[in-house]
């Protein structure tokens, strides 16, 4: 994926990262269960808009850390790198 090594170090962050993205998966399970049992279309669409949101708030959350991260830590040229390769990588979210 990229050589950028950044975690989320915050452990609490990381459990609202997760939370977060256990519940899209919870709604994510519903929406397959809705589309094989020929659930309502709108919704399907509505639970599916739901898991997008979610996982996009997630994504968000974890490039933020990450940013946080390389803000507090004065590494130079390098420091300037990853910032760059999370600013590409925040764009890919949108």
């Amino acid at each position: 994926m990229s050589d950028v090594s950044t975690t989320v170090h915050d452990a609490d962050a990381a459990r609202r990262i997760a939370n977060r993205l256990k519940r899209a998966q919870g709604q994510l399970t519903a929406v397959i269960t809705a589309v094989e049992g020929g659930g309502d279309c709108r919704e399907v669409v509505t639970q599916l808009s739901a898991v997008s949101s979610a996982i996009d708030r997630a994504g968000f959350a974890v490039i933020a850390a990450a940013m946080q991260q390389c803000l507090t830590e004065d590494d130079g040229d390098e420091g300037r790198v990853r910032m760059a390769e999370l600013e590409k990588l925040f764009l890919s979210l949108s």
